[in-house]
């Protein structure tokens, strides 16, 4: 306890207090004889502008490299990091775009069945197909005159009757014959 009052008491001995750190390299060394002055125990007011320009040559350290052992660590990890990544973010990317044209696809396929159930209600009512029978097929109700354009001649005929060709009465294959010989510039076959 008269240790811990002493120090509470005041300076210790020889003008310096005690912090009760132990002394540090730099002050157990030994001091040389002639270096010691008065001047070093005081501080004095410092001159503005006197002091020597600071140089990192002149003091003698060592420049700092550009790179540390911890930065080309740091940048070889985020770069793993990157091509680690690089693959599952590609692959991500494209079923992206496989989900977008596939939706754009079922949307189409929508319509196209909304056009199909619209095509099929029309194909159910009579009066449309009577008037398709009527203009692909060229059917005729009884009693209606079929008016029908062959090589830019209208022919007339009795409803569901088809006119007798003008040919001669030659079978179809003779009939073929003949066209292709008047095609070639050939004189009409014998019959």
């Amino acid at each position: 306890m008269s240790a811990a009052r002493a120090r509470r008491s005041g300076p210790a001995p020889g003008g310096r207090r005690s912090t009760g750190r132990p002394l540090t390299h730099a002050a157990s060394r030994p001091v040389p004889a002639g270096s010691r002055s008065g001047a070093g125990s005081r501080p004095e007011a410092r001159r503005p502008g006197r002091r020597p320009p600071r140089s990192t040559a002149a003091a003698g350290t060592p420049r700092r490299p550009l790179f540390t052992g911890r930065a080309v660590l740091l940048g070889g990890l985020v770069l793993l990091l990157a091509l680690t990544l690089a693959g599952p973010v590609r692959q991500f990317l494209a079923g992206r775009a496989e989900l977008t044209r596939l939706a754009a696809e079922g949307t189409a396929l929508d319509r196209r069945i909304e056009d199909l159930q619209d095509q099929l209600e029309r194909q159910g009512d009579p009066a449309f197909v009577a008037r398709e029978a009527r203009e692909r097929l060229t059917y005729v109700l009884p009693g209606d005159r079929l008016l029908v354009v062959v090589d830019g001649d209208a022919v007339e005929g009795d409803a569901g009757t088809v006119p007798e060709p003008d040919d001669g009465g030659l079978p179809w294959y003779d009939a073929l014959l003949q066209s292709v010989a008047e095609a070639d510039g050939d004189e009409e076959p014998n019959e």
